[in-house]
């Protein structure tokens, strides 16, 4: 038997609740590889999967959430693992549509699956998790489409968030100037302490204007905001800069124009993190244990057990969550 974070659906009134129990091997699903799990996270998702409705995300209850986990391998069928392999899952819809890493055994499919690079530890891995995985593939798609130091500040929105945690640690470490968005004025220390060299107050950039165009400002940028930020930012680009897309935490319309795009040669790359190919994947967990430095993801962790979970879960989606939450699922 060992702990789980289940959450069950009251059939008289369709809302969910989350409680740990324990659990034994055969409740759960079909996999190759079983997986004893050190620790997860919490990103917007797991707050989603949480929540009293299941986001819209949760397709049948009971359910484990989790959408991330690092842990060693107990049991393969899959000649790519074996016992003793230290592994890292993100992404393939684990812990929406799939029993997730909020359980101290997970059994998933081998292809989901990414070897610990070496650097790295499981606690380190989920300090990163699916939002510094995110983070990485963003500055890597920026940096493919030609952007390089000294070009210019990189803007990051959401930056006191999970994905803008990293990407403004990781970007600072590369040499690039970073000017951090955030709402939060009292996050001005955390982000100069991951390497911002500006702070810029969210209102500066939430308001839309007329002008499709304003004066070229940002050498690239990771936006986890969309809405009318992007758009807004999207006019101050830099002739031939690029915008990562990563998230909507400020709403999934695009209220611009085409002119950046057409006058400035612009670039809009949309950066997703679910389906990843393989070779991307290790690639990006490779360049996050030699670009990220571990004092500064040290700084941004906030550690949690199983039954903090569903009030974390509430925090998220409330932007009340700063830096990165790494949950010891065996505390």
């Amino acid at each position: 038997m060992f702990n789980a974070l289940i959450v069950n659906k009251d059939e008289d009134s369709g809302l969910a609740t989350a409680a740990v129990e324990q659990i034994d091997l055969d409740r759960l699903p079909e996999g190759n590889v079983t997986v004893a799990v050190d620790y997860s996270t919490v990103n917007y998702k797991d707050g989603l999967c949480l929540s009293p409705k299941g986001g819209g995300l949760v397709r049948n209850y009971p359910h484990i959430p989790g959408i991330d986990f690092a842990g060693t391998v107990e049991a393969s069928e899959d000649d790519r693992y074996k016992p003793g392999d230290k592994v890292v899952l993100t992404g393939w819809r684990v812990g929406e549509a799939y029993w997730g890493g909020y359980t101290q055994k997970a059994r998933v499919k081998a292809d989901w699956l990414v070897p610990l690079p070496a650097g790295l530890d499981t606690r380190q891995a989920m300090a990163v998790g699916t939002a510094g995985f995110t983070a990485m593939l963003a500055v890597m798609a920026l940096e493919d489409h030609g952007m390089k130091p000294g070009q210019g500040p990189v803007l990051v929105t959401g930056a006191a968030g999970g994905v803008g945690s990293v990407a403004t640690a990781i970007l600072a470490n590369l040499g690039y100037e970073v000017a951090a968005v955030t709402g939060r004025p009292e996050t001005e220390e955390y982000l100069r302490s991951l390497g911002a060299t500006q702070i810029v107050a969210r209102d500066a950039l939430n308001e839309t204007v007329k002008r499709p165009l304003e004066s070229e400002t940002w050498a690239g940028c990771v936006d986890a905001v969309g809405g009318d930020m992007l758009a807004r930012v999207l006019g101050q680009m830099k002739y031939g800069a690029s915008v990562a897309a990563v998230g909507l935490a400020g709403g999934a319309g695009l209220p611009a124009t085409v002119i950046p795009f057409l006058l400035r040669g612009v670039n809009l790359l949309g950066i997703d993190s679910v389906m990843q190919p393989y070779d991307n994947r290790l690639r990006a967990w490779e360049r996050l244990a030699t670009d990220l430095p571990m004092e500064k993801l040290e700084a941004m962790i906030k550690p949690a057990v199983l039954s903090d979970l569903p009030q974390l879960g509430a925090d998220i989606l409330k932007g009340q969550v700063q830096g990165r939450v790494v949950v010891d699922v065996n505390a």
